[in-house]
């Protein structure tokens, strides 16, 4: 019989729970805001639409010009509305306010918080994300929804994709770290809202993944890996 993965990521759930036993456990949650607007066309695709474009119309039917000039044969009261499209670049990019979410409306998004972090030195604030050490949760996603609750207070506008962890890292027992540990990262995303009472942190910021591996330079190419956007 196949196990569910609420199942294999039961942490004590009898003896095939995961064990604790060599270092404590975090649960960490890279919280996201999908592309509002569809990003710009690669100049290359943008190239090969023209050309393909141009190319069609070397073969394209020939239609009369009365039959193409539309305007002549409107009727009376017809009339045409311009459509201007909002801009792409809000007052929030034109600040760099990095607290709005109304920003880099077409890339993603991902919330940071700066404050106490485990494994990090003691009464030293550390850029990091939303995070809870696992207690006693029925399980580690469970612990991640306590992390995100804790922090914007209500989970109502945010989906958790999957029950499964989308990557981890095992953290090593050095001078600044003084017992290993390891950090499972799990999905959520922003749902129907662009703003929250982010709470229990000195500050924070929303970033692109781009700055995101500017906060951590160390763990840069694990985040790229562990990042697709």
């Amino acid at each position: 019989m196949r196990r569910s993965l609420t199942a294999l990521v039961q942490p004590l759930a009898g003896a095939r729970g995961f064990s604790t036993s060599s270092g404590k456990v975090v649960a960490s949650v890279l919280f996201e805001r999908l592309p509002v607007v569809i990003p710009k066309i690669d100049p290359v695709v943008y190239a090969f639409q023209e050309f393909s474009f141009r190319w069609k119309q070397q073969y394209r039917r020939k239609y009369p010009d009365e039959f193409l000039d539309m305007s002549k044969s409107r009727g009376k009261g017809d009339y045409q509305i311009d459509y201007v499209p909002a801009p792409r670049i809000t007052e929030a990019d034109k600040t760099n306010d990095r607290k709005s979410l109304q920003r880099a409306l077409d890339r993603r998004l991902y919330l940071l918080l700066c404050g106490n972090s485990h494994g990090a030195p003691s009464g030293k604030p550390v850029w990091h994300f939303p995070e809870k050490v696992y207690d006693s949760e029925e399980t580690l996603r469970k612990c991640a929804e306590s992390a995100l609750k804790s922090v914007i207070g209500d989970l109502s506008n945010t989906y958790f994709v999957g029950n499964a962890p989308m990557g981890h890292m095992a953290i090593q027992q050095t001078e600044n770290v003084p017992e290993p540990y390891k950090r499972f990262f799990f999905k959520s995303q922003v749902i129907d809202t662009n703003k929250f009472n982010i709470g229990k942190c000195e500050d924070f910021v929303w970033v692109t993944k781009d700055e995101l591996l500017e906060f951590f330079p160390e763990q840069a190419e694990f985040f790229k890996k562990m990042i697709i956007s």
